[in-house]
């Protein structure tokens, strides 16, 4: 099982020159292995969808069903992906949580810890310092991660 983006807020870093840069992310609950891929840009029915293939790619195993734990923001549901969903319902599924309850997305508590980890208290002079920052914790947390699957852990 992973626990997937949260809609209303996949992390969003921005920089005084407010430019941002965002991460969609995921943790399998298995071994707290972490899942990420970075938005530059926006989030969409095609970048959502795009990190849904990310995310059964890498989760593909014998015998195994990937459930996905998300909210409701509307990409979750487009009809861009509809199709793909269902022809994939019998090995990979979403599971959307109640509208408005984003103390019940494991992932949010992803993003607090990343936060206390590498961004609080430093002084970032460039947006590409703070990529920097972050996908080095992202990086350590790719093969597994302890802490992340006891955080995420329903």
């Amino acid at each position: 099982m992973w626990i997937a983006p949260e809609v209303k807020d996949p992390i969003v870093l921005h920089h005084p020159t407010r430019r941002s840069v965002g991460y969609f992310g995921a943790v399998r609950l298995r071994d707290g292995r972490f899942v990420f891929t970075r938005e530059a840009h926006r989030f969409d029915g095609q970048t959502f969808f795009d990190f849904l293939k990310k995310v059964r790619r890498q989760s593909r195993s014998p015998g195994r069903r990937v459930e996905v734990i998300n909210d409701n923001a509307k990409y979750h549901h487009a009809k861009l992906h509809a199709h793909w969903r269902e022809q994939h319902h019998a090995r990979f599924a979403l599971n959307f949580l109640p509208p408005y309850s984003p103390e019940l997305n494991p992932i949010e508590r992803v993003w607090k810890l990343l936060r206390r980890l590498r961004l609080h208290d430093q002084y970032f002079a460039t947006l590409e310092e703070v990529v920097q920052a972050v996908e080095a914790q992202f990086g350590a947390w790719q093969y597994g991660s302890e802490a992340l699957r006891k955080l995420c852990a329903l």
